[in-house]
C-alpha cells in the first residue's frame, strides 16, 4: 500500500476534527489520505434489537465514512481520500493500520475552560503500542488555530504557521524526534522553537542552599549543551529559524505554557515492548492531556 496519512474516524467532533487536521498534513506532504472507520460487532442478543438490527448497524457503519470523505474531498481539491471499514476492536485495528502509514492521526476531547485534551482508552492504547508518528487532534481543533492572526487580530489560516514546539532531552537526544520536528516546521515554513528543561543536581534537595552564582553556571552549561545538539540539525535545514529555550523547571509544564502559541507539539515516546510496565512516559503523558496543540508522539529506541 502507498504511504499514507490514515486517520481513525467514528463520527465524533473529535475525530472529525483529526480528519481536517490530517486531510491538511496529507497536502503539506503531498500524500493521499485514508480514512479508517472501526466499529466493534454487536453482541448477538442486541443485534435482534429492532433499533441495531444488522442492517441499522450496517447503514451507520457505511454512512458516516462515506459522508466523511465527501466532504473532506470538496473542502480540501487535490487530496486523494480513501475508505476502509475495518470490524474489530479499535486500539487493536489501529494500532495495525498504522504500520501502512507514514503518519497516523487520532482525534481526542478537548478539556473545557482551559483547553487541552482527554485522552481516552483507545488513543492511549495506541499511543503506548503505535510504533509509527502519531498526532492527536483535540475536538474544536481549526485550520486557523495554527496559524497567527492576521493585521487585524483576527484568527486566519491565510497567515504564516505558529512555530512547531519540540520538547528535547539533551541527556539523551534521538534522531528520528528531532528529524521529525524540523521537517514539519520546514513543510510550514515555520519557526522551530526547541525547548530544554533541566533542574538542579539532587543534593540540593536535602536542604542545601542554592548558590545563584553556580545556578547561572548550570543554565549556561546546559545551554551550550542545548545548541551542541542542534548544531548540525541546523546547518541541515538552514531555511529552518530556530529558538532555543533552556530553562529551570518541570519539562511537562513548560511545554504545555508553549503548546499555547505553537501550530504543532512533537515529544518522543521510548518504544517498549514488553507488555509490563508503562509504554508513556510521565512528559509526554502530561502533554498529552494538557497541551492547546497538537501533539506528535513519535516512537524511538
Amino acid at each position: 500500500m502507498p504511504r499514507n496519512v490514515t486517520v481513525g474516524l467514528d463520527g465524533s467532533s473529535e475525530s472529525r476534527a483529526a480528519a481536517e487536521w490530517a486531510a491538511r498534513e496529507a497536502k503539506l506532504r503531498g500524500l493521499s489520505l485514508r480514512l479508517v472507520h472501526v466499529w466493534e460487532p454487536v453482541p448477538e442478543h442486541m443485534a435482534q434489537a429492532p433499533l441495531l438490527g444488522a442492517e441499522t448497524q450496517q447503514h451507520w457503519s457505511e454512512r458516516i465514512p462515506r459522508e466523511a470523505a465527501e466532504g473532506l474531498r470538496l473542502r480540501h481539491p487535490g487530496v486523494d481520500v480513501t475508505v476502509d471499514q475495518i470490524s474489530g476492536r479499535p486500539g487493536e485495528v489501529l494500532t495495525r493500520v498504522a504500520q501502512d502509514a507514514e503518519l497516523l492521526v487520532l482525534g481526542s476531547r478537548g478539556l473545557s475552560g482551559l483547553g487541552g485534551f482527554l485522552v481516552g482508552s483507545v488513543g492511549q492504547e495506541v499511543v503506548a503500542h503505535a510504533e509509527v508518528p502519531l498526532v492527536l487532534v483535540r475536538a474544536g481543533e481549526q485550520a486557523a488555530d495554527e496559524h497567527t492572526m492576521d493585521p487585524a487580530g483576527i484568527p486566519s489560516a491565510a497567515t504564516g504557521f505558529r512555530p512547531v514546539v519540540l520538547g528535547l532531552d539533551t541527556d539523551s537526544p534521538d534522531d528520528t524526534v528531532i528529524a521529525f520536528a524540523f521537517e514539519e516546521a520546514a513543510r510550514r515554513v515555520a519557526p522551530l522553537r526547541v525547548v530544554q528543561a533541566w533542574n538542579l543536581p539532587p543534593y540540593f534537595a536535602y536542604g542545601l542552599t542554592v548558590d545563584p552564582e553556580f545556578n547561572a553556571v548550570l543554565g549556561k552549561q546546559e545551554a551550550a549543551a542545548l545548541a551542541g545538539v542542534l548544531h548540525g540539525w541546523k546547518e541541515k535545514y538552514p531555511s529552518v529559524e530556530v529558538v532555543e529555550e533552556s530553562g529551570w523547571g518541570s519539562p511537562a509544564v513548560q511545554l504545555v505554557d508553549a503548546s499555547r502559541g505553537a501550530s504543532l507539539v512533537v515529544v518522543g515516546r521510548r518504544i517498549r515492548r514488553s507488555p509490563l510496565g508503562a509504554h508513556i512516559g510521565p512528559v509526554t503523558h502530561a502533554v498529552l492531556h494538557h497541551s492547546a496543540a497538537p501533539v506528535a508522539v513519535i516512537a524511538h529506541d
